[in-house]
């Protein structure tokens, strides 16, 4: 379905910064241009806000990035790392990114969720459905939900133009990432798998090392 785009649109979007960042690295070991994606996202439209959802890690390494979101334009939300008693780790920002789009969704005209979880599916309907917005997603096709794609007004595919959203891509795709928190039909739902390509395992963050926050800006 074509939608229009008014440049008058007041327009929201919502950055599930882990989501982009592991798929940007599994798919093409390179990093995500969030700049670019909001820019791409927006098309021109009237921004009202940026928000990304982010993790700070025990080291705090991740500062400089959190700057270089600001510097976009881009807010952070930040939350913690959960330690558990045994020593589990969690940190997950799904339910706290939903509340703002539902808190914010009667303000805008637009609500884009730059995504591919298929967990934001009934998210979606109920923006659509309740408030009457215009939903669109931006993501990795290759790892996004079919039925979040199928759901959203309007899908924007990273992968159709990797090099215009990466940092440090040199070509390539490593292949399609089953699984990756995109709900258990996606290949029903006709997920792209290139014959010439084997899958790529998914590397979840567990909490430990390298997370999303740290290291993504480029530099």
């Amino acid at each position: 379905m074509a939608i229009i785009k008014h440049k008058s649109q007041r327009v929201g979007i919502f950055i599930d910064t882990q989501n982009l960042y592991h798929s940007a690295k599994n798919l093409y070991k390179a990093k995500v241009n969030f700049g670019q994606v909001v820019k791409e996202a927006v098309a021109g439209r009237n921004l009202i806000r940026a928000i990304a959802y982010v993790i700070r890690t025990e080291s705090e390494e991740e500062k400089s990035f959190f700057e270089a979101l600001n510097k976009l334009g881009i807010e952070t939300k930040v939350k913690d790392i959960r330690i558990f008693a045994g020593g589990a780790k969690k940190a997950d920002w799904d339910i706290g990114m939903a509340i703002d789009a539902v808190a914010m969704g009667q303000k805008l005209d637009t609500v884009i969720l730059a995504t591919g979880d298929g967990d934001f599916v009934p998210l979606v309907e109920y923006l659509r459905y309740t408030y009457g917005v215009q939903v669109e997603v931006i993501a990795f096709g290759k790892s996004s939900s079919g039925q979040l794609r199928e759901s959203a007004d309007d899908f924007i595919d990273i992968c159709e133009d990797p090099r215009n959203f990466l940092i440090g891509y040199r070509g390539g795709v490593r292949g399609y990432i089953p699984g990756f928190r995109s709900g258990s039909n996606d290949r029903a739902q006709g997920a792209d798998v290139s014959p010439d390509t084997t899958e790529a395992p998914i590397e979840e963050w567990d909490g430990e090392g390298e997370d999303p926050a740290i290291k993504m800006s480029g530099e």
